[in-house]
């Protein structure tokens, strides 16, 4: 280790291959110690593989990993956490049934028959003083907030005696105030001397505010780096997919405020499976031509209430309505108003994946002329119908009979939205679309949501990245607790005021009547 804690890491020529695939091809990565570097790459980019090797999942095929100038066998797990070389994964790690302490002794390792927990309890309070964080040592993983799990997987690297920590898109279930709380925590630490950090992340927003150096990979090269203040947005989007792939946004049409709204939500309550009310008195309503986002932190019922509007679960009481009439979620009802979804994980959501592209094209339809005649299914009309649509929604698949579970995500995507927005919709109801998805793939899903809102579509849009929302939405509400708190229709400007409601902060003065409540009563 250095001095001063926080050790320097390089790799030069880092070299991992699969069979004939080369996933990293002769990488060189400097970070600094004490700084924060932000690694950033479409899916198949190469990150992970280069993480992994870092970490000792993998062990490259040439090359070399030097810490601290010295060039290190990370042969696997136990020789990186030697090393002092910790990560914090996408997804919580943590022992949901233990208490915080115990899953820091765990980390820890070196646990005897017998822990003295009284005095174990007592050094980790006093490691505790030492960071920017707190959290209540003896109540189970389980009873703590996203945010509070978040530091808590943090701090456990960090009572480990690690000091090079990766991080895997570590704000991805945070608030916004939460997000910002714990990344300008650990830029003070790394700064401090304390960690040197290596962040994979996709939000250039973070790494503009957090990161100080930033290495850009694409197809398993380095093909960009440097000092973050060298670097905007589009620089860094055309580094990873290349000029040629990313697309400007359509132009957004004024939405139309004298028109009445496309869909109309009353004071719904919903239940989940336990029983429980999650979406607690929400009303809404979306204008043809609108995209309304919804904002909230995982867990606060943005799911049930999406499957409400979907037909997959009943509310317990309001009503729904689509252009002026009592919507049910039935089958038909979704056929006549023309009502398109993308549901979040649409593979399990939205597909069946051991089904054909074309017969998860076709589902819309498949019982109907010209797909069906005489009550018997036609394979070969749904392979034809579905080929005019994989073009122009640029599908990438060997063929319309390939099964649609062996496809990448954002074929996936595509193929849903070529089945939903194909039909011409009038409303449709999205949720946290763009998840796991490359670049490219997110920029040709927020192009198709953006024309659809031009071409008359009512979008409601549900996602936990308040960037996104802020990118796409016309009007944003914030859900919290399953009830709907805070609307804005200036998300941009109200960035703040949005990430407090999202973490729960109800003591803010009151905004205006929202405009949704006016459109329920129809005064708007």
């Amino acid at each position: 280790m250095s001095v001063h804690g926080a050790p320097s890491l390089q790799t030069i020529g880092l070299t991992k291959r699969f069979g004939d695939f080369v996933a990293l091809d002769a990488v060189d990565l400097g970070v600094r110690p004490g700084t924060v570097h932000a690694l950033l790459g479409e899916n198949g980019a190469g990150k992970s593989t280069l993480v992994k090797c870092l970490v000792g999942y993998h062990r490259p095929d040439a090359g070399s990993i030097l810490v601290d100038g010295r060039e290190r066998d990370v042969g696997s797990p136990q020789a990186a956490r030697a090393l002092g070389v910790g990560m914090v994964y996408q997804h919580f790690t943590l022992v949901p049934s233990m208490t915080v302490a115990e899953n820091f002794a765990l980390a820890r390792g070196g646990l005897k028959a017998v822990v003295d927990w009284p005095s174990t309890i007592a050094a980790m309070r006093r490691f505790l003083d030492t960071t920017p964080f707190t959290l209540p040592l003896e109540v189970p993983v389980s009873a703590l907030a996203a945010g509070q799990k978040q530091k808590a997987e943090i701090l456990k690297q960090l009572y480990a005696d690690n000091r090079l920590l990766i991080l895997d898109e570590p704000t991805s279930v945070l608030a916004p105030d939460e997000a910002d709380e714990v990344l300008g925590a650990i830029r003070s630490m790394a700064h401090a001397g304390r960690l040197t950090v290596v962040m994979i992340t996709h939000k250039f927003r973070e790494v503009a505010a957090f990161a100080d150096d930033v290495t850009v990979l694409r197809r398993g090269r380095r093909v960009a780096g440097g000092h973050v203040g060298e670097f905007d947005a589009v620089r860094l989007a055309d580094a990873m997919i290349g000029a040629a792939r990313r697309r400007e946004l359509p132009p957004r049409d004024p939405v139309d405020a004298g028109v009445a709204p496309a869909l109309v939500v009353e004071r719904l309550s919903v239940a989940d499976d336990t029983g429980r009310r999650v979406v607690r008195d929400a009303s809404l309503a979306v204008r043809p031509g609108e995209v309304l986002g919804i904002a909230g932190v995982s867990g606060n019922g943005q799911r049930e209430l999406v499957e409400t509007l979907l037909g997959q679960r009943g509310p317990a009481s309001g009503a729904i309505r689509i252009g002026g009439e009592r919507y049910r979620g039935r089958r038909a009802e979704i056929a006549r108003h023309r009502i398109g979804s993308l549901p979040e994980e649409p593979l399990r959501n939205a597909c069946v994946a051991a089904m054909s592209v074309a017969e998860n094209l076709a589902l819309r339809e498949f019982d109907a002329p010209p797909l069906a005649r005489g009550g018997w299914l036609s394979p070969s009309r749904m392979s034809a119908a579905a080929l005019p649509r994989i073009e122009a929604f640029g599908v990438k698949t060997r063929g319309p009979d390939s099964p649609i579970g062996t496809l990448s995500g954002g074929n996936v995507q595509r193929a849903v939205l070529a089945r939903e927005l194909s039909r011409g919709c009038r409303v449709l109801v999205v949720m946290n679309p763009v998840f796991g998805l490359d670049f490219a793939a997110v920029d040709e899903i927020h192009r198709r949501l953006l024309e659809a809102r031009n071409g008359g579509a009512a979008v409601l849009l549900v996602s936990e990245d308040l960037d996104e929302l802020i990118e796409l939405s016309d009007r944003v509400v914030v859900m919290s607790e399953g009830a709907l708190v805070y609307e804005t229709a200036r998300a941009a400007r109200d960035r703040a005021e949005i990430g407090r409601r999202m973490g729960g902060a109800h003591d803010a003065p009151d905004a205006p009547r929202p405009v949704a409540e006016a459109l329920v009563e129809g005064t708007a």
